[in-house]
């Protein structure tokens, strides 16, 4: 059945590849986006563009979100805003029986292992610690599953790193390592284990969510997990480098602040509810498939080339 979606963050890279999806699939779309160049590429895919932000007048998108048949929120704000966000999309949904799906990630359970590795895996309703740069985002987590309560068919999905077409992921971020110090770079150990989902898989289940979800349901997804060091080794052998260790300091001077913590951080997942309820199934599960990709290639150039 043809539905009306309404896409928020429908210009990132995930809510992109979400809104390209059902829209290939019939639905009709709608994607939230700021910007007239956002708007034009998901023209270009069939997809409605609608204009406004979440940040400085969020009226408007609860009118969009009220309209539609179902609203999925993929967008890209600050942690501490998103329970505010949901919040207000949860009480104009209420009473109407809409689905609003959420989408979450599992850094709200990842552990600062400094590279190490970690035997811990959650399953999707297994209890955790949370990572405290991760609060608000597990309150907004809360705020969706409790307005199943209020007449909201309204879902968690909680992905680990999105991989795919055109991503910006661990894979990604070892490449351009090799631009700022010669060599492929992992933190510690390298041991790290963060588990991955293809973002065709990923939308494969937002499907099946759409169809069959439960209100209140969190579901996971799950294709595979690969320490990061494997990742820096199978990018050296590609680009003819050696592989580099390095402390917690150096790598937020390589990766950043934020990317240092999530490539040595551990955040291992268990999908197993997801598949039973929804009879949800991965098929693309080797991350490293992306290894040699020109455009992957390319963010290593700058220091080989001057070489």
């Amino acid at each position: 059945m043809s539905r009306h979606l309404f896409i928020i963050g429908a210009s990132g890279y995930v809510g992109g590849t979400l809104a390209r999806h059902f829209a290939a699939d019939n639905h009709t779309v709608t994607g939230l986006v700021r910007s007239a160049q956002a708007a034009t590429r998901l023209r270009e895919y069939g997809i409605r563009a609608a204009f406004g932000d979440l940040e400085s007048d969020i009226d408007p998108v609860i009118a969009m979100a009220k309209a539609a048949d179902a609203v999925i929120y993929a967008a890209q704000v600050a942690f501490d805003r998103e329970p505010a966000i949901l919040n207000a999309l949860c009480e104009a949904l209420a009473g109407t029986g809409k689905t609003l799906m959420f989408l979450s990630g599992s850094g709200v359970l990842m552990q600062r292992t400094e590279g190490a590795w970690s035997a811990d895996s959650f399953a999707e309703d297994d209890a955790f610690t949370p990572e405290p740069l991760a609060l608000p985002r597990v309150e907004a987590e809360n705020i969706v599953r409790l307005a199943a309560g209020k007449g909201v068919r309204a879902i968690v999905i909680r992905p680990p790193v999105i991989w795919g077409p055109g991503d910006n992921g661990p894979v990604a971020h070892v490449y351009r390592s090799i631009s700022k110090t010669g060599a492929a770079c992992y933190v510690g150990l390298g041991l790290a284990v963060y588990g991955n989902v293809h973002s065709a898989d990923l939308a494969a289940l937002f499907s099946l969510a759409l169809k069959h979800g439960r209100a209140g349901a969190l579901y996971h997804a799950v294709g595979g997990e690969i320490p990061y060091r494997w990742i820096a080794e199978a990018v050296a052998r590609d680009m003819g480098v050696e592989t580099r260790s390095l402390t917690m300091s150096e790598a937020v001077e390589i990766f950043g602040p934020f990317g240092a913590l999530l490539q040595s951080a551990c955040s291992r997942i268990r999908d197993s509810l997801t598949r039973a309820e929804l009879g949800w199934t991965p098929t693309r599960h080797d991350m490293l498939s992306t290894i040699g990709e020109p455009r992957l290639r390319v963010l290593a150039d700058a220091i080989l080339k001057s070489e």
